[in-house]
């Protein structure tokens, strides 16, 4: 055997590292792309673009798959998604959020000595938005018909063979199942033994939830027989979920266990089709939902950070990592403070916060030598135009004084419970055909432990507890019935030249813009391809304030990857970060990069999870 002198093989050491293979392969397609957060909701997604359908048909495929899998979500949950249409060439966003029922108010919660809605339970419940998303995504600019979309949910509710992830976690929340008979009766298949959720691998059958799908699809096909065009017996089977047979066991069921959800608030609900907002960064168009979404965080932190030579700092360089988290916890902080439903006044000074000047003025100010745990939201009213002057300027003072404020406690990996809220997990979905059709989403909502809504066997959203109830935390997210909360629910397209160039997405609670900011610039400054990209150490910052539970921050908390370079931990500690280790860090980022030079697609599934992803 040839020996080699160890001074060489230390200096040829991080290329042998930087050359080694993925752990996933990246996946290559020509005809159709198909992501998502479980290896089964990939294959509806699949099956679903082997009949014909567009990518629009294999994303509400795969929506409903992961929603039927309790893929940290169920159908009472919300759904927003940013469509390209290849006829238009626009990109199209699509808001199917619930909103607080009749009944939310700061003054409901407050006398029950709650600081925030519960995390848990029929009073952490918005109105469903996943069936309306569905249903409106299908008929505007879908090809298949429900009965042909749903018909993988359909027998994944008859039974499908359960992963140990999702039935060790009914386990692990079983006192909380205990309360609601309705997901006792789902959720706990063996109730005599001391294991009462399924086993891994047990066939997990839901009956309620499957006679619900299939009076969608009977609603659908009456109307077809009828006379009525595929758009007019789609939205049919939409009235019957919220003004229909279904809406009514809904209410009834969440009433019963102590919720808010009326009738009306159900059949006044809508699903919200939007222009989604836009910067550029060096060129290239980023697309995200608006500010009922975390989404414009990473827009403002991609102008803020175009003000730097982040390639020449390098990769995850003690420079780059301090730049990348001071710009993200300005920008956090902006969304901490004026996001909000647009569709309720007072109207949120967007024009400012994602102007160029505004970011200029933001990056000037980063100190370069310390963390500035302080970071506060800015003033984006003189960058509005008009004169307009900031009508809570005064809240600005002592922004940060009423929320919980931890800097001093460590985090204990990832069963410590502020990290597990602030990761909260759901799912993300990519497809992409050669048609020219991409979809990005990220559905969420009705997570375990989920109080199911009677015998519809849908779970009911959780999403209530990110209103806040004070307008000193938040003045733009206060409750009010009829009102969308702030969620953090982040989907991303990226368009080059005028064509799609990345689709996006990433389920983790607050830290979602956070990895797909930094997923973007591992491609645009740093070349990687699309699954080096999705794998690629990121970094964490809890300085922002988290959008669940308690609402905790922890200014200059930071996790790194656990091969982070000994002199960048001690370097960082010097400039007063707060750091905790991990293995993984990217976050199951899903993601497809269009090559058009060659005419295919390029598939990344982050290694993190479950996530999958098929192409052809």
């Amino acid at each position: 055997m040839r020996k080699y002198p160890l001074t060489l093989l230390l200096l040829y050491l991080p290329l042998l590292v930087f050359c080694q293979a993925t752990q996933k392969p990246v996946l290559h397609g020509q005809h159709w792309m198909a992501i998502t957060g479980k290896p089964l909701a990939a294959t509806a997604g699949s099956m679903i673009f082997q009949q014909g359908g567009n990518a629009v048909d294999a994303a509400c495929a795969m929506i409903a798959a992961t929603s039927t899998m309790w893929d940290v979500l169920s159908w009472g949950g919300e759904t927003q998604a940013l469509i390209y249409n290849p006829k238009t060439k626009k990109v199209i966003g699509i808001n199917a959020l619930g909103v607080a029922p009749t009944g939310a108010t700061p003054a409901f919660y407050k006398q029950k000595n709650m600081q925030y809605p519960p995390e848990y339970g029929p009073l952490s419940a918005v109105t469903p938005g996943t069936p309306g998303g569905i249903i409106t995504m299908l008929a505007e600019y879908g090809t298949k018909s429900l009965k042909e979309v749903l018909a993988p949910a359909m027998e994944l509710a008859k039974g499908y063979p359960i992963e140990g992830q999702t039935a060790n976690s009914i386990q692990e929340y079983k006192k909380w199942i205990t309360q609601w008979p309705y997901s006792k009766q789902v959720f706990f298949t063996h109730p005599d033994r001391a294991r009462v959720a399924p086993d891994a691998g047990e066939i997990f059958r839901q009956q309620d939830l499957l006679a619900t799908l299939q009076k969608l699809v009977d609603a659908e096909q009456a109307a077809l027989k009828k006379g009525k065009s595929r758009k007019e017996a789609l939205y049919a089977a939409y009235d019957r979920f919220y003004k229909g047979d279904i809406a009514q066991e809904f209410v009834r069921g969440c009433q019963e266990q102590g919720g808010l959800i009326t009738l009306p608030d159900l059949a006044n609900w809508k699903v919200h089709i939007e222009e989604p907002m836009m910067v550029t960064y060096k060129g290239i168009e980023v697309y995200k939902l608006s500010q009922w979404t975390q989404g414009p965080a990473l827009l403002q932190a991609l102008n803020i950070l175009e003000n730097f030579d982040l390639k020449g700092m390098g990769y995850n360089s003690t420079r780059y990592i301090h730049t990348v988290y001071q710009a993200m916890s300005m920008a956090f902080a902006d969304r901490d403070f004026y996001y909000g439903d647009p569709y309720f006044p007072p109207e949120e000074p967007m024009k400012g916060l994602l102007s160029k000047a505004y970011a200029k003025e933001r990056a000037r100010t980063i100190n370069q030598e310390q963390n500035d745990t302080m970071i506060g939201p800015g003033d984006p009213y003189p960058f509005e135009g008009g004169g307009k002057q900031n009508p809570y300027f005064n809240l600005l003072k002592t922004w940060g004084h009423t929320a919980v404020y931890k800097p001093d406690e460590p985090i204990h990996g990832l069963d410590d419970p502020f990290l597990q809220t602030f990761l909260s997990g759901t799912t993300s979905v990519e497809a992409a055909d050669a048609e020219g059709w991409v979809v990005s989403v990220t559905p969420s909502g009705g997570w375990l432990p989920a109080t199911i809504a009677g015998h519809t066997g849908v779970g009911m959203s959780q999403r209530m507890q990110s209103f806040v109830l004070d307008e000193k935390e938040s003045p733009f997210n206060v409750m009010e019935p009829g009102k969308h909360p702030k969620v953090t629910l982040t989907p991303t397209l990226a368009l080059k030249d005028g064509k799609p160039y990345l689709s996006f997405a990433v389920q983790g609670g607050d830290s979602q813009d956070q990895n797909l900011l930094q997923f973007f610039l591992n491609v645009v400054e740093f070349g990687m391809n699309v699954q080096e990209a999705v794998e690629a150490a990121n970094f964490n910052s809890y300085q922002m304030y988290s959008s669940f539970g308690a609402h905790e921050r922890k200014p200059g908390g930071l996790t790194l990857q656990q091969n982070t370079p000994f002199w960048t931990r001690k370097e960082l500690k010097q400039l007063g970060y707060k750091i905790d280790y991990q293995e993984r860090t990217s976050g199951p980022i899903n993601a497809i990069y269009f090559d058009w030079q060659h005419g295919s697609f390029w598939g990344g599934s982050s290694n993190h999870g479950e996530d999958y992803g098929i192409g052809w």
